[in-house]
Formats: C-alpha cells, sequence, structure tokens
C-alpha cells in the first residue's frame, strides 16, 4: 500500500505544544511519538553540552546516530537555567505549552524553578509528566536510574540465569510508553474537564508492569500457590531456544505450540516426538524429554546452514527463522515492504537511512519528517516567538 501524507492539520497533535526538558531515552522517545504526530516539541538543553546522548557513538558524519533516532520532527532551544534569563525564558515556554516532560532526578525541577507547582502557577492546565528511575518517593527515589540496575531490580535479568546482560533497554521503552499513554490520556481527559494533571513515571514501575511474564511464578508463590510448574522460555525451553547452525550462523526456534511442533517433527522426520503420552514412555529410559527434544533440534540445525533451515522452515510455515544481524534486519524484504526504513536527505548529514514510525501507515504520522535538530538550531527563533530576542542571554550568565 502506498503511504500519503496527511494535511498537517489532519495530524492527531496538530496544535499541541510540548516543552521538554528530558534527556537520553525514555522521554526524548516519549516527545518524538508525539512529535511523529504532530505536536510541536521543543527540546531544552544545557549550553554546550545538551542532550549527553548527542555525544553516544557512532556518529553520521556529525551528529549520533543514537540522539537521531529520538529527537526527529523536534526544535532545540539552549537554556542556561542556573540564570535568571534562562529561567525566565523557560516560564515563557512553560506558558505557551500543552504538556511539560522533565527527566530530573526527583527534586531537581524544584531547584531550578520548573516544578509542577511552579509550572501550574503559570499554566493551570498543564500536564506535567515526570520521568525516572525510581519515581519521586521511595527508598530508591534518590538512586541513579540506569537501565541495566532497572533490569536487575525488576527480576527481568534473573530470566537468563542472573549472569547475561541484558541487550536492549527494556526499562527505558517501558518508561517512555507509559509516558507517552499518560500524555495522550491527559489530553483526552482535559479535553472535556479542562484539567491539567501530573504523572510520576517510574521506570521500575512501568517494567513491572510490563514485564509479568517473568515474574508469574513470584506472583504464585506470594498468592499461596507452588508457582509450578516453571514456564520455561528464554531459552530455557529446548523448543523456545536459538541453536547454532552448520555456517555458524544461529536460528531462533519457537516451537511451543502443538501445530508447529508436529510440522517441525514431520519435516525432520521424526514423528514418533509428537504423541506426548506415548513420549515420556518411550524416552524414560533416556532421561528428562527436554534433553531429547534439544539434542534432536540441535542436531538438525548443526547439519545444515542457516539458509537451507529457513527455506525449508517456510516452505511448512513453521516458525523457525534465521538470527539476523542488524544490517540484514534493516534490509529484509519484510520491514522493507512494511515501510519501517526509510532515506532521507538530512541537511547537515547528507543521505542517511532511518527507521520510521509504525504508525505511519495508519497517516497517524507525519512522512515528511525534519531531522533532528542541531544544538541550539531553533534557539534565537523560540526567543522572538517568546518576545525576549534582544534580552539578556538565556544561554549564559551575562
Amino acid at each position: 500500500m502506498k503511504d500519503e501524507a496527511p494535511p498537517e492539520a489532519a495530524l492527531p497533535f496538530s496544535g499541541i505544544r510540548i516543552i521538554d526538558f528530558s534527556k537520553l531515552l525514555p522521554g526524548p522517545w516519549s516527545t518524538q511519538m508525539l512529535a511523529d504526530m504532530g505536536a510541536d516539541v521543543i527540546k531544552v538543553e544545557a549550553p554546550g553540552l545538551g542532550d549527553p546522548s548527542r555525544h553516544n557513538a557512532p556518529h553520521y558524519k556529525q551528529q549520533s546516530v543514537y540522539f537521531g533516532f529520538a529527537n526527529r520532527n523536534k526544535r532545540s532551544i539552549e537554556l542556561d537555567l542556573r540564570t535568571e534569563a534562562g529561567r525566565e525564558a523557560a516560564r515563557r515556554l512553560i506558558a505557551t505549552a500543552d504538556v511539560m516532560l522533565e527527566s530530573f532526578a526527583p527534586g531537581g525541577a524544584a531547584k531550578l524553578g520548573i516544578d509542577y507547582e511552579t509550572a501550574r502557577k503559570i499554566k493551570p492546565d498543564i500536564i506535567y509528566c515526570s520521568i525516572s528511575g525510581f519515581g519521586q518517593d521511595g527508598p530508591l527515589a534518590a538512586s541513579s536510574g540506569h537501565d541495566m540496575v532497572v533490569q536487575a531490580l525488576a527480576g527481568i535479568i534473573s530470566t537468563t540465569g542472573g549472569g547475561e546482560m541484558p541487550q536492549f533497554q527494556a526499562a527505558d521503552y517501558a518508561a517512555a510508553a507509559f509516558s507517552t499513554i499518560g500524555i495522550l490520556s491527559a489530553l483526552y481527559r482535559r479535553r472535556d474537564s479542562g484539567e491539567g494533571a501530573y504523572f510520576d513515571v517510574s521506570m521500575l514501575d512501568s517494567l513491572l508492569a510490563m514485564g509479568f511474564p517473568c515474574l508469574v511464578h513470584a506472583l504464585s508463590r506470594a498468592s499461596g500457590g507452588t508457582g509450578l510448574p516453571v514456564l520455561n522460555a528464554w531459552g530455557k525451553n529446548p523448543r523456545y531456544a536459538i541453536y547454532p547452525t552448520r555456517d555458524q550462523r544461529h536460528v531462533a526456534v519457537a516451537l511451543l505450540e502443538a501445530g508447529p511442533w508436529k510440522k517441525f517433527c514431520e519435516v525432520i522426520g521424526r514423528p514418533d516426538l509428537v504423541v506426548s503420552e506415548q513420549l515420556h514412555e518411550r524416552l524414560s529410559d533416556h532421561g528428562d524429554r527436554s534433553v531429547v527434544y534439544r539434542q534432536v533440534i540441535g542436531d538438525y540445525c548443526a547439519a545444515r546452514t542457516m539458509d537451507e533451515i529457513e527455506q525449508a522452515m517456510r516452505a511448512r510455515d513453521i516458525p523457525v527463522c534465521p538470527v539476523l544481524n542488524g544490517d540484514e534486519a534493516l534490509a529484509s524484504p519484510q520491514v522493507k515492504a512494511r515501510g519501517m526504513v526509510y532515506w532521507d536527505d538530512d541537511p547537515h548529514e547528507g543521505r542517511v537511512l532511518h527507521i520510521g514510525n509504525p504508525l505511519a501507515r495508519a497517516g497517524f504520522t507525519k512522512l515528511d519528517r525534519s531531522p533532528p535538530p542541531l544544538l541550539g538550531e531553533h534557539t534565537e527563533s523560540i526567543l522572538r516567538e517568546l518576545g525576549l530576542a534582544g534580552e539578556q542571554s538565556p544561554i549564559k550568565s551575562a
């Protein structure tokens, strides 16, 4: 299906202004989603340094790829919130805002004079979102909320045995998702009530809510159950695991359901592994059936290349697929068919490849995306909008 850009006014959040005081990933990814859907997002950054993710490797020619992924369709203003001029500019921004989002440590926004109570006096119907690692209260409130620490405390890392590093910022994205949902909910409610809102989004709270499959055994035990049988996933179940192939690649095996498992057993010539009641009796002399499953699947994969396995499995619609690297994933026919990657002519970087928004096909997001801003790129134009052109610099002390 060919995507057509919707008129700007038809975007869901056209006319909504968001002042974003957040940095790194949870807040910026949340506000980028809203910017994609038409919101005017003004990113407030510290002079000189800006959002620390601007400096994350690798880079295009100038800017960080990481930073660019979470900051398109935004404007950037540099403000030194340690100065009165900077705080006055921030107050002027808040007065124009529908939504404000910040990711300071608890108490940090108040020290800078941009906390919710202050913002509400300036704009009574402001929607204010605070994102932090552990929330604004509780014994860990003042602790640094890095993603890996949050995953460890949420019980997520323990699912792999507790000794493996996570490869995905699950806590960051969980908080970003709930922040976006909270902002959308508050905007919807305000439409009828006229009321603003304050909500405190914790990475730990968010990951607990999303990570319940990892906690079902603990929930059972806490409620008087045994927590058994154990839900063996994430590689512990041989029918839901990663296996090496003959050409030193890997395939992902997801054969938990009876139907795909039956088809797989037929393809590999082991129909005897299908009937569970008889299986237990036949394998009783050979140890636990999971050992046999792992051996049989492992032998099949080790004897074939990744491509050979993919072709055989795709022919029968069996959920065994290659483990692609990043380059292969971005180039895959499925990703291209869904329009999830696109080339853009960035005025600062030249021709660059980007990952798109899954809602673009529904007409909810911009297709004519603007590139991530340079640090302070829009400072002067925004100051003119606020009536502060020619005033004392809000970027640094006079």
